[in-house]
Protein backbone atom coordinates (compact mmCIF):
# COMPACT_ATOMS: atom_id res chain seq x y z
CA UNK A 1 0.00 0.00 0.00
CA UNK A 2 1.50 3.35 -1.00
CA UNK A 3 1.22 5.69 1.26
CA UNK A 4 2.30 9.47 1.73
CA UNK A 5 5.40 10.49 4.15
CA UNK A 6 4.89 14.07 6.07
CA UNK A 7 7.69 15.45 7.63
CA UNK A 8 6.90 17.95 10.28
CA UNK A 9 8.25 21.36 9.12
CA UNK A 10 10.56 22.69 12.29
CA UNK A 11 8.87 25.55 13.51
CA UNK A 12 5.46 23.32 13.36
CA UNK A 13 7.11 20.51 15.02
CA UNK A 14 8.83 22.62 17.53
CA UNK A 15 5.36 24.04 18.44
CA UNK A 16 3.45 20.92 18.70
CA UNK A 17 6.22 19.04 20.95
CA UNK A 18 6.07 22.31 22.75
CA UNK A 19 2.31 21.77 22.75
CA UNK A 20 2.62 17.99 23.92
CA UNK A 21 5.27 18.99 26.98
CA UNK A 22 1.91 21.08 28.26
CA UNK A 23 0.01 18.00 27.56
CA UNK A 24 2.22 15.69 30.04
CA UNK A 25 3.14 13.56 27.12
CA UNK A 26 6.62 13.99 26.03
CA UNK A 27 7.76 12.40 28.95
CA UNK A 28 5.33 9.06 27.92
CA UNK A 29 5.72 9.02 23.97
CA UNK A 30 4.73 5.53 24.05
CA UNK A 31 0.60 6.28 26.15
CA UNK A 32 0.35 9.73 24.23
CA UNK A 33 0.76 7.88 21.00
CA UNK A 34 -3.13 6.97 21.49
CA UNK A 35 -5.20 7.58 18.56
CA UNK A 36 -9.00 6.79 18.16
CA UNK A 37 -12.60 8.19 16.78
CA UNK A 38 -14.99 9.41 19.22
CA UNK A 39 -18.44 9.59 17.73
CA UNK A 40 -21.23 12.14 19.82
CA UNK A 41 -23.37 9.12 19.54
CA UNK A 42 -22.85 5.47 18.71
CA UNK A 43 -26.56 4.78 18.37
CA UNK A 44 -28.27 6.39 15.86
CA UNK A 45 -31.66 6.91 14.24
CA UNK A 46 -32.00 6.79 10.23
CA UNK A 47 -31.23 10.39 8.97
CA UNK A 48 -29.96 11.31 12.57
CA UNK A 49 -26.71 13.42 12.83
CA UNK A 50 -22.93 12.41 15.07
CA UNK A 51 -20.45 14.76 15.23
CA UNK A 52 -16.97 12.79 14.15
CA UNK A 53 -14.22 13.69 16.76
CA UNK A 54 -10.70 12.58 16.22
CA UNK A 55 -8.72 12.09 19.50
CA UNK A 56 -5.37 11.69 20.66
CA UNK A 57 -4.16 11.09 24.28
CA UNK A 58 -3.86 8.42 27.06
CA UNK A 59 -6.08 6.21 29.14
CA UNK A 60 -8.64 7.35 26.82
CA UNK A 61 -8.42 10.86 27.66
CA UNK A 62 -6.76 12.99 24.81
CA UNK A 63 -7.02 16.32 22.62
CA UNK A 64 -9.06 17.04 19.66
CA UNK A 65 -7.33 16.57 16.29
CA UNK A 66 -8.94 18.74 13.95
CA UNK A 67 -9.39 17.60 10.27
CA UNK A 68 -6.10 18.11 7.81
CA UNK A 69 -6.42 17.05 4.17
CA UNK A 70 -3.51 16.07 3.47
CA UNK A 71 -3.50 13.64 6.68
CA UNK A 72 -6.43 12.19 5.29
CA UNK A 73 -6.41 8.65 3.13
CA UNK A 74 -9.87 7.50 3.61
CA UNK A 75 -12.25 8.92 6.39
CA UNK A 76 -15.87 7.11 5.73
CA UNK A 77 -18.84 5.42 6.99
CA UNK A 78 -18.95 1.62 5.81
CA UNK A 79 -22.14 -0.14 6.10
CA UNK A 80 -25.52 -1.33 4.44
CA UNK A 81 -25.35 1.74 2.41
CA UNK A 82 -21.67 1.62 1.33
CA UNK A 83 -19.19 3.85 1.56
CA UNK A 84 -20.11 7.50 2.76
CA UNK A 85 -17.18 9.87 2.92
CA UNK A 86 -17.11 11.75 6.59
CA UNK A 87 -17.19 15.12 5.21
CA UNK A 88 -16.09 18.30 6.91
CA UNK A 89 -14.20 21.45 7.05
CA UNK A 90 -10.24 21.90 6.90
CA UNK A 91 -9.11 22.85 9.97
CA UNK A 92 -12.53 21.76 11.89
CA UNK A 93 -13.36 20.54 14.96
CA UNK A 94 -14.67 17.95 15.10
CA UNK A 95 -13.15 16.77 12.03
CA UNK A 96 -15.99 15.36 10.60
CA UNK A 97 -19.68 14.85 10.54
CA UNK A 98 -22.04 11.73 9.78
CA UNK A 99 -26.04 12.42 8.44
CA UNK A 100 -26.74 8.61 9.44
CA UNK A 101 -28.39 6.50 6.39
CA UNK A 102 -31.83 5.65 6.34
CA UNK A 103 -31.03 1.84 5.53
CA UNK A 104 -30.46 0.55 9.02
CA UNK A 105 -27.61 -1.68 10.33
CA UNK A 106 -24.30 -1.67 11.67
CA UNK A 107 -21.68 0.94 9.84
CA UNK A 108 -18.01 1.43 10.91
CA UNK A 109 -16.49 4.89 10.82
CA UNK A 110 -13.35 4.47 9.56
CA UNK A 111 -10.15 6.50 9.55
CA UNK A 112 -6.72 5.90 7.36
CA UNK A 113 -4.15 8.23 7.75
CA UNK A 114 -0.97 9.20 5.65
CA UNK A 115 2.41 8.62 7.47
CA UNK A 116 4.17 10.71 9.95
CA UNK A 117 7.68 11.41 10.85
CA UNK A 118 9.21 11.66 13.87
CA UNK A 119 12.21 11.11 16.06
CA UNK A 120 12.56 9.95 19.43
CA UNK A 121 15.92 10.08 21.65
CA UNK A 122 16.88 6.29 23.13
CA UNK A 123 15.90 7.02 26.51
CA UNK A 124 12.31 7.74 25.43
CA UNK A 125 11.69 4.95 22.25
CA UNK A 126 13.01 2.52 24.25
CA UNK A 127 9.93 2.31 27.41
CA UNK A 128 7.79 3.70 24.18
CA UNK A 129 8.60 -0.39 22.87
CA UNK A 130 8.51 -1.90 26.26
CA UNK A 131 4.88 -0.33 26.60
CA UNK A 132 3.63 -1.36 23.73
CA UNK A 133 4.51 -5.01 24.01
CA UNK A 134 7.10 -4.60 20.96
CA UNK A 135 9.73 -6.93 22.02
CA UNK A 136 10.65 -8.09 18.33
CA UNK A 137 11.92 -4.33 17.86
CA UNK A 138 13.33 -4.32 21.27
CA UNK A 139 15.64 -7.31 20.33
CA UNK A 140 16.61 -6.43 16.88
CA UNK A 141 17.83 -2.95 18.27
CA UNK A 142 19.83 -4.75 20.90
CA UNK A 143 21.36 -7.30 18.07
CA UNK A 144 21.96 -4.39 15.83
CA UNK A 145 23.69 -2.49 18.99
CA UNK A 146 21.09 0.53 18.05
CA UNK A 147 19.43 0.30 22.15
CA UNK A 148 21.52 3.60 22.67
CA UNK A 149 20.19 5.31 19.24
CA UNK A 150 17.48 7.09 18.59
CA UNK A 151 14.72 5.90 16.95
CA UNK A 152 13.74 7.11 13.41
CA UNK A 153 10.32 5.83 12.59
CA UNK A 154 7.12 7.03 10.80
CA UNK A 155 3.82 6.13 11.75
CA UNK A 156 0.07 6.26 10.42
CA UNK A 157 -3.36 5.05 12.10
CA UNK A 158 -5.68 2.43 11.52
CA UNK A 159 -8.96 3.76 13.61
CA UNK A 160 -12.76 2.31 13.55
CA UNK A 161 -15.83 3.09 15.51
CA UNK A 162 -18.74 1.21 15.08
CA UNK A 163 -22.15 2.55 14.95
CA UNK A 164 -25.65 1.44 14.80
CA UNK A 165 -28.10 2.87 12.85
CA UNK A 166 -31.61 1.48 14.04
CA UNK A 167 -31.73 -1.95 15.82
CA UNK A 168 -28.03 -3.53 17.44
CA UNK A 169 -28.99 -6.52 16.46
CA UNK A 170 -27.56 -6.47 12.35
CA UNK A 171 -24.65 -8.20 10.83
CA UNK A 172 -21.59 -6.35 9.97
CA UNK A 173 -19.91 -6.26 13.06
CA UNK A 174 -17.26 -9.01 11.82
CA UNK A 175 -16.51 -6.86 8.39
CA UNK A 176 -13.43 -6.15 7.43
CA UNK A 177 -12.38 -2.51 5.78
CA UNK A 178 -8.94 -3.30 4.04
CA UNK A 179 -6.71 -1.23 6.38
CA UNK A 180 -3.17 -2.19 6.86
CA UNK A 181 -3.58 -2.98 10.45
CA UNK A 182 -7.31 -4.05 11.77
CA UNK A 183 -8.74 -5.19 14.60
CA UNK A 184 -11.89 -7.08 13.98
CA UNK A 185 -14.43 -8.61 16.30
CA UNK A 186 -15.64 -11.67 15.91
CA UNK A 187 -18.99 -10.94 18.10
CA UNK A 188 -21.26 -8.06 17.95
CA UNK A 189 -20.03 -6.02 20.86
CA UNK A 190 -22.66 -3.80 20.84
CA UNK A 191 -24.93 -6.64 22.29
CA UNK A 192 -22.35 -7.52 24.74
CA UNK A 193 -23.05 -8.18 28.21
CA UNK A 194 -20.81 -6.55 31.31
CA UNK A 195 -18.31 -9.33 32.48
CA UNK A 196 -18.25 -10.93 29.15
CA UNK A 197 -15.84 -11.55 26.48
CA UNK A 198 -15.50 -10.41 22.97
CA UNK A 199 -13.14 -12.28 20.86
CA UNK A 200 -11.34 -10.26 18.07
CA UNK A 201 -8.96 -10.87 15.56
CA UNK A 202 -5.88 -8.53 14.12
CA UNK A 203 -5.26 -8.72 10.96
CA UNK A 204 -1.67 -6.84 9.16
CA UNK A 205 -1.86 -7.12 5.45
CA UNK A 206 -5.11 -9.00 5.45
CA UNK A 207 -3.70 -11.73 7.74
CA UNK A 208 -3.48 -12.65 11.25
CA UNK A 209 -0.60 -10.67 13.19
CA UNK A 210 0.76 -13.69 15.69
CA UNK A 211 2.04 -12.24 19.30
CA UNK A 212 0.94 -8.87 18.99
CA UNK A 213 -0.32 -6.81 22.11
CA UNK A 214 -4.40 -5.99 22.10
CA UNK A 215 -5.20 -4.09 25.36
CA UNK A 216 -8.63 -3.09 26.33
CA UNK A 217 -9.87 -0.30 28.51
CA UNK A 218 -13.41 2.17 29.08
CA UNK A 219 -13.66 5.89 29.12
CA UNK A 220 -15.27 5.27 32.58
CA UNK A 221 -12.04 2.91 34.40
CA UNK A 222 -9.27 3.14 32.34
CA UNK A 223 -6.93 2.01 34.85
CA UNK A 224 -8.71 -1.59 34.97
CA UNK A 225 -6.54 -2.21 31.46
CA UNK A 226 -6.30 -5.87 29.53
CA UNK A 227 -3.15 -6.64 27.48
CA UNK A 228 -3.37 -9.81 25.88
CA UNK A 229 -1.23 -11.16 23.05
CA UNK A 230 -2.42 -12.86 20.18
CA UNK A 231 -2.50 -16.48 19.16
CA UNK A 232 -1.17 -18.12 16.10
CA UNK A 233 -4.63 -16.72 14.55
CA UNK A 234 -4.52 -13.77 14.99
CA UNK A 235 -7.04 -13.89 18.01
CA UNK A 236 -7.42 -12.61 21.45
CA UNK A 237 -10.60 -13.21 23.70
CA UNK A 238 -11.34 -9.97 25.90
CA UNK A 239 -13.29 -9.95 29.31
CA UNK A 240 -15.23 -6.99 29.07
CA UNK A 241 -15.45 -6.02 32.78
CA UNK A 242 -18.72 -3.28 32.19
CA UNK A 243 -20.38 -1.27 30.64
CA UNK A 244 -19.43 2.01 28.67
CA UNK A 245 -17.16 3.17 26.01
CA UNK A 246 -14.76 0.83 25.30
CA UNK A 247 -11.75 1.36 23.24
CA UNK A 248 -9.13 -1.35 21.92
CA UNK A 249 -5.88 -1.07 20.97
CA UNK A 250 -3.09 -3.08 18.76
CA UNK A 251 0.27 -1.53 17.61
CA UNK A 252 2.57 -2.95 14.82
CA UNK A 253 6.13 -1.73 14.14
CA UNK A 254 8.05 -3.39 10.77
CA UNK A 255 11.41 -1.84 9.21
CA UNK A 256 10.48 1.26 7.56
CA UNK A 257 10.12 1.43 3.85
CA UNK A 258 12.74 2.72 1.49
CA UNK A 259 12.70 6.62 0.92
CA UNK A 260 10.90 7.26 4.51
CA UNK A 261 14.13 8.22 6.00
CA UNK A 262 12.97 6.20 8.96
CA UNK A 263 14.12 3.24 10.20
CA UNK A 264 10.93 1.81 11.55
CA UNK A 265 7.07 1.84 10.59
CA UNK A 266 4.39 1.71 13.38
CA UNK A 267 0.99 1.13 12.70
CA UNK A 268 -1.66 1.80 15.31
CA UNK A 269 -4.98 0.16 15.04
CA UNK A 270 -7.88 1.11 17.46
CA UNK A 271 -11.97 0.13 17.52
CA UNK A 272 -14.24 2.34 19.65
CA UNK A 273 -17.55 1.38 20.77
CA UNK A 274 -20.22 1.57 23.20
CA UNK A 275 -21.92 -1.40 25.36
CA UNK A 276 -24.98 -0.38 27.02
CA UNK A 277 -25.86 -0.60 30.82
CA UNK A 278 -28.22 -3.80 30.71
Amino acid sequence: MSRTVRLLPLRRGLLWLALLGLMGLVSAPARAHDFWIEPSGFHLAPGGRAAVRLRVGQQFRGDPMPREAKRIERFAAVGPAGEIPVAGVEGGEPAGFLVAPQAPGLYWIVYDSSRESIELEAAKFEPYLKDEGLDSVIAARAKKGQSAQPGREVYSRCAKALVAVGPLDAPGYDRVLGLELELVPEKNPLLSSPGGTLPVRLLYRGKPLKGALVAAFTKEHPEAKVALRTDAAGRVTLPLAGAGHWLIKAVHMVPAPAGTGADWESLWASVTFEIAAR
